[in-house]
């Protein structure tokens, strides 16, 4: 079974974590303040997950997802991850990231910026514009009819089919918005971030089709 490495833990971290072991994946979690500091979700998920440093999750995995503020981008390790899948979740605040020049003059976006640093990865915009809890919530299986989309950009083909199949497998089907310069069309402020599954305030959200999805992302503007 493929193993999902997760650098990053938090909300989204989490919520991906839960998906992918309730869909039979195992994973290897990890942040930036040690594995002891995931001994909870790690009892919460059970035998299929175990913490490790960044570079362990990110040996480990098969796919691995990136889940940091995007001021720590480049700490992530990039050997362990060379050949691999990497599924970016990361967008840009500058109240939290500060400013990136290039982001704010919309010369790059944070996933161009992110591949950049794991040259030898091939890196998919993905979970980014979706509340976790939503994330959570929304998860339906191959077929329902109040299944899901999530917006996916990248590079490589084969590396988003990677990444479309495992979320499919956790619930979710996948509209292809693009290359990773494409990615901007899903970033904050744009229609398809978070608007489309419904309020924050409501925990549950709204099933939002791959029709719907596409038509959020095609009113995107810059």
């Amino acid at each position: 079974m493929t193993t999902i490495g997760l650098i990053g833990s938090g909300h989204i971290g989490g919520t991906v974590a839960r998906l992918a072991v309730a869909a039979g994946y195992d994973v290897v979690l990890s942040n930036s303040r040690g594995p002891e500091t995931l001994a909870d979700l790690v009892a919460e998920l059970g035998p299929r997950a175990r913490a490790g440093r960044p570079a362990d999750a990110g040996s480990a995995g098969d796919i691995v997802v990136v889940t940091v503020p995007l001021k720590a981008y480049r700490d992530v390790p990039a050997e362990p991850l060379a050949g691999k899948v990497v599924i970016d979740t990361n967008n840009y605040y500058p109240e939290r990231d500060g400013q990136f020049p290039e982001l704010d003059a919309a010369s790059t976006t944070s996933s161009e910026l992110l591949q950049r640093h794991l040259a030898d990865a091939k890196v998919v915009k993905g979970f980014n514009n979706i509340f976790f809890k939503h994330l959570e919530s929304l998860a339906r299986p191959s077929g329902a009819a109040d299944r899901t989309a999530l917006p996916i950009a990248g590079d490589d083909a084969e590396a988003k089919r990677a990444a479309a199949a495992f979320l499919d497998a956790i619930g979710f089907g996948t509209v292809d918005v693009g290359t990773l310069a494409d990615s901007w069309r899903t970033q904050p402020g744009t229609p398809v971030y978070g608007a489309p599954y419904g309020e924050f305030s409501d925990p549950v959200g709204t099933s939002a089709s791959a029709e719907t999805v596409r038509a959020a992302v095609a009113k995107a503007q810059r």
